[in-house]
């Protein structure tokens, strides 16, 4: 004859999970580091932005040199950045000037907006470049500012 053995069910075991606690402290502690990143994250973005225009700018500056030592004059304000992507049908020196331009693209700055160019420049420069910044007006300060060839 066999013996009976009484096996205890473990009712814990049959429960095992999380509780509503545990999982509300998991969130909150994902919470916490989110907004931690976010807070150190963000700002390195803008300064990202402003770095890009900045170069975006050095660059453009140096594809207008090398127009005017090839076209003998940096692009005419109505000729414009797009000289530098087109040959100007108006320019008498227009035979000279490089196949494929002198840049590959016209960018448009971070925030989204063209670029401007004037001439005759200011500052004691033939030329400005400049981005307008977050907020898309001249002037302003911090990341609304004015980013031009002459910073």
């Amino acid at each position: 004859m066999k013996k009976k053995t009484n096996k205890k069910v473990n009712f814990k075991s049959l429960d095992s999970g999380f509780s509503l606690i545990e999982i509300l402290v998991v969130l909150m502690i994902i919470g916490m580091l989110t907004a931690v990143v976010a807070i150190n994250v963000l700002p390195s973005q803008d300064r990202a932005r402003v770095d890009k225009a900045r170069a975006d700018i050095r660059i453009m500056e140096q594809a207008l040199e090398l127009y005017r030592l090839d076209m003998f004059s940096y692009p005419t304000k109505q000729e414009g950045l797009k000289a530098l992507i087109e040959k100007p049908s108006n320019n008498r020196f227009s035979e000279r000037y490089r196949q494929g331009g002198y840049i590959r693209r016209l960018e448009v700055d971070p925030w989204g907006s063209d670029y401007l160019y004037e001439r005759p420049g200011t500052n004691n420069k033939p030329f400005n470049i400049i981005s307008l910044g977050a907020d898309g007006q001249k002037g302003g300060e911090g990341l609304d500012a004015d980013i031009t060839n002459w910073d």
